[in-house]
């Protein structure tokens, strides 16, 4: 029993150790959850700062009607802008010509890129300008912004180097009319999109979560183990204490009970025999009165430890009874087989040569009845009563003696039918 508890506790403190490494692993999906969703976040209100910035300054450039700068290198006239005051000169050395909004996108998104690596790109479905035709991904966003979508987003790239890239609606403002009335286009019909893309995105904190829960685990599951540990010692304690004579260090009564009871239900269930040894020191009470209970209690310790070193199988136990009664458990032993186990602890205790002058023997002895499991009987206890009867036959005919209840013949086991049906009497010469 008290090794199937201390497997029971081994059982809980691995279900507990392992419903510390479920909270652990949830904790950290959790964790890499949330950091996918934050960083999610910032990359997409990073780019709508973007694409907001981008879209007032079309504005402010689309109510002025354009705005007109000087022709350098990398300021040409536009060619797909039809206005007739596109270029105006104004001397030898300087000819201003108009920037739309469009024009002005482009510009700032070449000096994007050469400073900060961020690209945007104006596009549309009609676009003016080839240049401004959208890719595979643009088309997909452009078909979701005329369904009602008003930006989209994604991560791209490997997982060491990612990117995010972006893309949010233009809708046809009263100012695009100017340019783009001719194509169809009506006021807040979708014009178009502006896609941008971030060269940098936060990394996932892969390796801090990582290392922060596996310590976690490690901490935890170690105090687990070694809180589990101390928790099974003090139990072992506590249950040596319940289950084990203070006086003699063997198991008490209450351990014989139950240990009785599994084995009685092992060999009605496997159809072995179980013998039964109910022990009793002879005139233990005035073992008591000559030496005191000091020595008395030195005897009770001394025969305990003689019966259970005369124990001759894992499987078989001592046990005391109570007073100077002990018992012995023997599992899977027949009648025969159980009084030669009885005598020989009989014997061992007369050999101890424990002077005892108030013994008709002049030295301490046991009386010992022995009696095996009957099919027919209807519980251990008739067991206990069959072995008991036998111990009082030895101790009303002469004590020192072994006395045994056999079963009837009509109910022995086979292979273990004693020789006679009548009670068989061991006396001590």
């Amino acid at each position: 029993m008290i090794h199937k508890d201390t497997s029971n506790i081994k059982v809980k403190i691995g279900l507990v150790f392992l419903l510390w490494l479920l909270l652990i692993g949830v904790s950290f999906g959790w964790n890499l959850h949330q950091a996918r969703m934050a960083r999610s976040q910032i990359a997409i209100e990073t780019a709508r700062a973007f694409f907001q910035q981008i879209l007032l300054t079309r504005r402010w450039n689309a109510r002025h009607g354009g705005i007109y700068v000087p022709i350098t290198a990398q300021t040409q006239p536009n060619p797909y802008l039809k206005v007739a005051d596109r270029d105006l000169r104004i001397s030898d050395t300087l000819t201003l010509t108009k920037v739309n909004p469009a024009y002005m996108t482009r510009q700032l998104a070449e000096l994007a890129k050469e400073e900060n690596n961020i690209q945007f790109h104006i596009t549309s479905r009609m676009p003016v300008r080839p240049e401004n035709y959208a890719d595979d991904w643009e088309t997909i966003a452009l078909l979701a912004f005329e369904n009602g979508i008003k930006d989209i987003g994604e991560f791209i790239g490997t997982s060491d180097m990612q990117r995010y890239r972006y893309m949010a609606v233009l809708m046809t403002e009263k100012p695009c009319l100017q340019c783009h009335a001719e194509q169809g286009y009506q006021l807040g019909d979708v014009r178009g999109g502006i896609s941008i893309t971030l060269p940098y995105v936060m990394p996932l904190p892969w390796r801090s979560l990582t290392i922060t829960h596996a310590g976690l685990a490690i901490v935890g599951g170690l105090l687990i183990l070694i809180m589990g540990n101390l928790l099974k010692r003090s139990y072992n304690q506590l249950r040596q204490q319940a289950a084990f004579d203070a006086l003699t260090s063997i198991p008490n009564r209450r351990y014989f009970i139950e240990n009785l009871i599994e084995e009685f239900r092992r060999g009605r269930r496997e159809r072995t025999p179980l013998s039964l040894v109910i022990c009793d020191i002879d005139n233990f009470k005035s073992y008591n009165d000559n030496f005191g209970h000091q020595a008395g209690d030195g005897c009770l310790r001394t025969v305990a430890q003689t019966l259970s070193d005369n124990l001759q199988r894992g499987g078989d136990f001592c046990a005391r009874y109570g007073g100077e009664e002990f018992v012995v458990v023997l599992p899977n032993t027949s009648i025969n087989n159980a009084v030669q186990v009885a005598e020989k602890m009989r014997e061992a205790v007369a050999n101890l040569n424990m002077c005892h002058p108030a013994s008709t023997f002049g030295i301490v002895t046991i009386s010992m009845g022995v009696a095996m499991d009957d099919v027919r009987n209807p519980d251990h206890e008739t067991l206990i009563r069959h072995a008991d009867g036998a111990l009082y036959r030895a101790k009303e005919t002469g004590r020192n003696r072994v006395e045994a209840h056999y079963p009837t013949l009509t109910t022995v086991q086979p292979h273990q039918r004693p020789k006679s049906r009548h009670s068989k009497r061991h006396h001590h010469h």
